[in-house]
């Protein structure tokens, strides 16, 4: 385990910045890339560790996947190139990577197995098992099909018309990629909207699914054609570095070429509702994905009720959103966020511990929390443990830019799952204002 020291005691913050790639639009961009026909180039692809457990996973059904830096060219021979692994598929703490090669696998003619880390194997994978059986899938897990590990032997499916009980990118994605391989029409209608990067990433690649409202149609099965990649910046890792800039008075920072894809950017509204000076330049597309450079100034913040259809759009984001609450005056109380209980750690819970824990006044409740906001007044710093999760280490390190002492972030090594150079990123921004 890591702990690592992070200082920031009410510095401003001054410079411009490049945001590593989006994790949801890395992962696709491989599988995509592997089960289309011919080459895909990707650039800007995440060298996370989540994004790196789907690189190793498409490899070990035989992709072929050559690398440098940040460059993928990817020769994909289609779904019947892929071929029976022959050992289990590891996916670490990709939950990510285990939902969506639950639904890609389940239609291919071999066997294969999914397991991760202890977090993966607490994740409920019974929403993506219940559906992929409706399909006909031969799959079973861990406890009644709840849990990983995930066994499945592939198998032709048939179409179904599924209505998903809740919004889940993951869920959705993993039925469209049994989907494109399935003889007749899928049709799968969300309670609310998800994530669209799955259905981008096929449009991208010459793949066919129509969207109407909540509804989503595709008809396989689908011959996809290799195309050239370019992932723009992730914007739940530019989250921390906004959040940053709004606890911190005299804060300027510029964020190039960040993806601002509207299930993504819910977060945005809220600020608006909460004052910040937050603006979205530069615009344009990227394999039909939204683009832009993201401009913060630090201003007085008030605070806000943030619930209802936002929180699937800013899920990621709500730690980081708790922490910009304690900076803003009144009290904010974000709510319906029950999902946070079964991501990498109970979300909801640790990021009241952790942030009470440094000083801030935040409460728990049954589906979020409560938090009362003291602008300008610093956090006490000490000791905070990030659980093993990427999104609180981060958070607890951008809280230390509001605090009298010193933050110790301990297992600081779940960073380097989204943002392996975010302490190199922050340290260079807080070194900028002193000059």
């Amino acid at each position: 385990m890591t702990d690592l020291q992070f200082n920031g005691g009410g510095r401003s913050l001054r410079g411009e910045l490049k945001m590593p790639g989006d994790k949801s639009i890395s992962h696709r961009a491989v599988i995509f890339g592997a089960i289309a026909h011919g080459v895909t180039t990707v650039e800007g692809f995440l060298r996370g560790n989540d994004c790196i457990s789907t690189l190793q996973c498409m490899r070990a059904l035989g992709a072929k996947i050559d690398e440098s830096g940040d460059r993928l060219i990817i020769t994909g021979t289609g779904f019947e190139g892929l071929s029976e692994p022959g050992t289990v598929l590891d996916v670490g703490n990709s939950g990510t990577t285990i939902r969506l090669l639950s639904g890609l696998l389940s239609a291919l003619p071999f066997y294969s197995v999914l397991a991760g880390d202890a977090s993966v194997q607490g994740r409920p994978m019974d929403r993506v098992i219940r559906p992929l059986k409706k399909m006909g899938a031969d799959l079973w897990g861990r406890d009644g099909d709840r849990y990983a590990p995930i066994s499945i032997r592939g198998r032709k499916l048939h179409a179904i018309d599924y209505h998903l009980p809740m919004a889940s990118a993951q869920v959705k994605s993993a039925l469209i990629l049994a989907g494109l391989q399935t003889e007749g029409k899928t049709t799968l209608t969300e309670p609310g909207a998800s994530r669209d990067h799955t259905e981008r990433m096929l449009r991208a690649f010459g793949g066919r699914i129509q969207t109407e409202g909540l509804t989503h149609q595709l008809v396989g099965p689908q011959v996809l054609t290799g195309t050239d990649i370019r992932v723009p910046g992730d914007f739940s890792s530019a989250a921390f570095f906004i959040a940053a800039a709004l606890l911190t008075p005299g804060s300027h920072l510029v964020l190039h070429s960040v993806g601002v894809n509207p299930t993504r950017t819910g977060m945005a509204p809220v600020l608006e509702k909460m004052g910040a000076k937050v603006a979205f330049t530069n615009k344009r597309v990227w394999n039909g994905e939204p683009v832009c450079d993201i401009v913060v100034d630090y201003a007085p913040l008030h605070a806000a009720a943030v619930g209802g259809g936002l929180i699937p759009k800013l899920i990621d984001e709500i730690p980081i959103l708790a922490l910009i609450a304690t900076e803003a005056e009144g009290t904010t109380v974000i709510s319906d966020a029950s999902e946070l209980k079964v991501k990498e750690t109970n979300r909801i819970r640790t990021t009241v511990n952790e942030l009470s824990r440094i000083g801030a006044d935040i409460e728990e409740t049954e589906d979020g929390m409560i938090v009362h906001g003291h602008p300008q007044r610093l956090f006490t710093g000490g000791v905070a443990d990030s659980s093993g999760d990427h999104r609180i280490g981060m958070m607890l390190a951008v809280a230390s830019q509001k605090s009298k002492e010193a933050v110790i972030v301990r297992r600081a090594e779940s960073i380097a799952v989204s943002f392996p150079a975010f302490r190199e990123q922050l340290a260079r921004i807080q070194e900028s204002s002193l000059y």
